[in-house]
C-alpha cells in the first residue's frame, strides 16, 4: 500500500493486525467453500466456460462458449479464470469447475476490503480516536451489502469491475490526501484493468467522480498535479488498447458491433434482454444494498451535503484528507447513481461499483458526532436497528412465507428449506444483532456498529451459505446429474439438444456444444433443421445421412416442455429423470417425419412460412444476449445489426422462446 501512515493514533504494528483481521475475515465470507456448488444459471456458465475454454485450447484472445465467439465483455476475468483452470490436476481439487470460476470474483472482493481497511487506518479522520475500528467496519459493511454477498461468490465480471475500479480510485484519493504523486501510475493501472474487465464505463465513472470530486473541493490544480490524469490516461490506454485492437483485427466487424455496439452503446440507449425499470430504480437498489445499515449511508451522504460541510469541503484552507475522504465517497456514489440511472437497461449488479463508496460513508458516519449534536446519529441508529429488527421478525415468520414460494425449476425448495431450519439460524443472528445494538446504543460509535456487525458475519457462513448450498442441491443439480448421464450413455458422433429450459451450465459440464430451443411450438422444428445444418466449432452432430452421421440425438428436456402436444408420438427413450428434466434419445428419423408433419399441417391451415433468419434479423439487438445463451449462431450484419448464418427452410421459433427461464 501506497503512503504509509505517520499519524499518531495508529503505529505500524496496529496497522498490521487491522489488515491481517480484514484479511481472515474476507477469506472466511468469500472463499470459505467456494466451489462446493455449482454454477447458477444463467450467466456464470457462459463466463467460466470462456475462462476454461481459453485454458484448454489455448486461444487466449477471444473468449468462446459453445463453439462460439463470446464478446459480452473483455477478457480479463476469462484470463484469470483460466489461469486457475490451468493448474494442473483441477479436475481432482475442482470437480465442478466452479471454484476456479468464482475465484476472481471472491479476490477482488477481499483485495477491496483490505484496501478500503488500509486507506482508512492510513488515513483517519481528524475526530476518530479509534481509526482501526472505522477501518474493520468499513471493510465489513462493503462485504456484508447483500449485492457483495452474492455477486462475490458467482462467476461473472462485476465484482472484478468493482474491486479494480475501488482500487484506483482510492490509489487516487491517497495520492491527493498525501499531497504526493508518488506511486501515481499505481491508479491508473488498476483503471487499465477495470477497462479490461468490463469496458470503456470504468473510465466513464473514474472521471464522472474526480470531476465531482473537483468541483466539490474546487481545486482541479491539485488534483491533476498528485494524480496526473494525461499520462494516467495514456499508461491505461497503453495497457487496455491493445487487446481491443488485436480483437478488432482478428473478429472483424462482429466483435465491434457486438461488444462496442451491442453490449455497450445500446444497453445505455436502449432496453435490451426486457431489463426495462422506472428511472428512480437505482434509488431502490441503493437502500436494498445497504440493508441493515441504510440509514448510516443516508446520514453519509446528509453530512457530506450539508450546507456547512459543503463550505468547509469549498475551503481551500482546509487540509487535503480533512472530509475529503467522506466527499470523494459521496461523489463516487453519485456518479455511479447518476450514469446507471441514465442509461436505459437497469440491471441490480450495476450498483456493485457504489459499495465501497457506500461502506466508507457508512463507517465514517458511525464515528460519534464532532459536536454534541447527536440527534442524527441517534436516529439513523435508532433506524438501523427497526430494519435489522425487521428483517429478524420476517425470518422469524418464514412458515407463513416460505410456502408461497412458487418455482416450477425448485417445486422442492419451500418443504427442503423449512424442514433445514436455515432460516431460523438466520432469525437467530438477527435477534442477536438487534439485542447487541440496543445495549450498545450508548456506548461510543465505533464499537457500537462492529457489536452489530458481529451477528451478520456469523449469519453469512452458518446461514446464507448452506442456503446457497440447499439451492444447488434443488435447482443446479439435476442439470449436472443429466450431464453426467449424457456423457455416459452417449455414443460416437451422437449431438446434444436441450429443449424447454435453456441452461448454459449443460454445455459447461458436458465441455461439448449443445443445441438449445426453447418452448414454442416451432422448438420441435427448429431443432430438427438445426440438427443437419449446425457447423459452429466443436460441433459433432452430422447430418442424418452423413457418412459416420448419428441416428439419434441425446435430449434434456424438462417435464412440462415434453408434455406439449408436438411431442407426441416420437417414443422417446428415457435414459434417466432428474428433478423436471428427462434426458431422452430420440430417433432422429421420426424427428425429421414429426417435423414435416408440423410444417404440413402449418401449410394446410394457412399460415405463413417464414425463416428464422427475417425473425433474428428485426428482433436480435434487443435479443443478442438471449439468442447468445441459448447458442444460436449469429454474425453481425449491419445495418440490420445481425442476422442467423444459417438458412432456415422452416417456421422460426418464436424469439419469445429465447428467453431463458427463471
Amino acid at each position: 500500500m501506497i503512503n504509509a501512515p505517520a499519524d499518531p493514533r495508529i503505529s505500524p504494528r496496529q496497522r498490521s493486525r487491522g489488515m491481517w483481521l480484514i484479511l481472515a475475515l474476507g477469506l472466511a465470507l468469500f472463499c470459505w467453500q467456494l466451489g462446493c456448488t455449482g454454477l447458477v444459471d444463467e450467466t456464470p456458465p457462459l463466463f467460466a466456460a470462456a475462462g476454461r475454454a481459453m485454458a484448454r485450447t489455448g486461444d487466449w484472445l477471444t473468449p468462446r462458449v459453445n463453439g462460439l465467439p463470446r464478446f459480452d465483455k473483455p477478457p480479463l476475468v476469462y484470463w484469470l479464470m483460466g489461469l486457475v483452470y490451468s493448474i494442473p490436476a483441477n479436475e481432482l481439487w475442482d470437480p465442478l469447475g466452479t471454484w476456479a470460476g468464482r475465484l476472481p470474483s471472491a479476490l477482488a472482493s477481499v483485495a477491496t476490503m483490505l484496501m478500503l481497511g488500509d486507506t482508512l487506518m492510513v488515513h483517519p479522520a481528524e475526530n476518530d480516536h479509534h481509526p482501526r475500528r472505522t477501518a474493520v467496519a468499513a471493510a465489513l459493511a462493503f462485504a456484508l451489502s447483500p449485492l457483495v454477498q452474492l455477486w462475490s461468490r458467482t462467476a461473472v465480471s462485476d465484482p472484478l469491475l468493482s474491486g479494480t475500479l475501488a482500487l484506483s480510485l482510492l490509489c487516487q484519493w491517497r495520492c491527493y490526501a498525501s499531497g504526493t504523486s508518488r506511486r501515481w501510475w499505481l491508479a491508473w493501472i488498476l483503471l487499465a484493468s477495470a477497462v479490461l474487465t468490463k469496458g470503456p464505463v470504468a473510465v466513464v465513472l473514474s472521471g464522472m467522480t474526480l470531476a465531482l470530486f473537483a468541483l466539490l473541493r474546487r481545486d482541479l490544480k491539485g488534483i491533476s498535479h498528485c494524480i496526473k490524469p494525461l499520462r494516467g490516461l495514456a499508461l491505461t490506454a497503453l495497457i487496455s488498447l491493445p487487446w481491443y485492437f488485436a480483437e478488432l483485427l482478428v473478429e472483424g466487424q462482429p466483435f465491434w458491433d457486438s461488444f462496442f455496439g451491442y453490449h455497450n452503446l445500446q444497453r445505455f440507449t436502449s432496453v435490451v434482454n426486457s431489463h426495462l425499470q422506472p428511472w428512480w430504480f437505482f434509488g431502490v437498489i441503493l437502500v436494498v444494498a445497504s440493508l441493515p445499515f441504510t440509514p448510516l449511508l443516508l446520514l453519509g451522504l446528509g453530512q457530506t451535503l450539508h450546507p456547512s460541510n459543503l463550505k468547509r469541503a469549498f475551503s481551500s484552507i482546509q487540509p487535503r484528507a480533512t472530509l475529503s475522504l467522506q466527499s470523494f465517497a459521496s461523489c463516487w456514489l453519485i456518479s455511479v447513481l447518476l450514469l446507471f440511472t441514465t442509461a436505459a437497461t437497469k440491471l441490480p449488479s450495476y450498483w456493485i461499483p457504489a459499495t465501497p463508496a457506500a461502506a466508507i460513508l457508512i463507517a465514517l458516519a458511525a464515528r460519534p458526532p464532532e459536536r454534541q449534536n447527536r440527534l442524527p446519529l441517534d436516529w439513523a441508529w435508532g433506524t438501523t436497528i427497526l430494519l435489522t429488527f425487521v428483517l429478524a421478525v420476517g425470518f422469524w415468520s418464514s412458515s407463513i412465507w416460505i410456502p408461497l414460494i412458487d418455482d416450477p425449476e425448485m417445486p422442492t425448495l419451500p418443504a427442503e428449506l423449512l424442514s433445514s431450519r436455515l432460516v431460523l439460524r438466520a432469525a437467530v443472528c438477527f435477534s442477536t444483532a438487534v439485542v447487541l445494538g440496543l445495549w450498545m446504543i450508548r456506548r461510543k460509535a465505533s464499537a457500537r456498529l462492529l457489536a452489530v456487525q458481529g451477528p451478520l458475519v456469523v449469519f453469512q457462513l452458518i446461514a446464507l451459505i448452506p442456503m446457497i448450498g440447499l439451492g444447488d442441491r434443488v435447482r443446479q443439480l439435476p442439470v449436472r446429474k443429466a450431464a453426467a448421464t449424457m456423457l455416459r450413455v452417449q455414443k460416437p458422433s451422437e449431438p446434444l439438444a436441450m429443449v424447454g429450459a435453456m441452461k448454459p451450465s449443460l454445455h459447461f459440464y458436458t465441455e461439448q456444444v449443445v443445441v438449445y430451443e426453447g418452448r414454442s411450438d416451432s422448438a420441435l422444428v427448429n431443432l430438427s433443421d438445426r440438427l443437419s445444418h449446425e457447423r459452429r466449432r466443436g460441433w459433432v452432430g452430422l447430418p442424418i445421412h452423413a457418412d459416420e452421421g448419428s441416428p439419434t440425438v441425446l435430449i434434456v428436456i424438462d417435464s412440462g416442455t415434453l408434455k406439449r402436444p408436438y411431442w407426441k408420438g416420437l417414443d422417446p427413450q428415457v435414459l434417466g429423470q432428474f428433478g423436471i428434466y428427462r434426458v431422452v434419445r430420440l430417433d432422429r428419423t421420426k424427428l425429421e417425419r414429426r417435423a414435416a408433419e408440423l410444417q404440413a399441417e402449418a401449410a394446410r391451415a394457412g399460415d405463413q412460412p417464414h425463416c428464422g433468419v427475417d425473425v433474428l434479423v428485426a428482433k436480435l439487438p434487443r435479443l443478442q444476449g438471449l439468442v447468445e445463451a441459448a447458442g444460436l449462431d449469429v454474425e453481425a450484419h449491419p445495418p440490420l445489426g445481425h442476422r442467423a448464418r444459417r438458412v432456415c427452410p422452416q417456421p422460426a421459433a418464436d424469439v419469445r422462446s429465447l428467453q431463458p427461464v427463471h
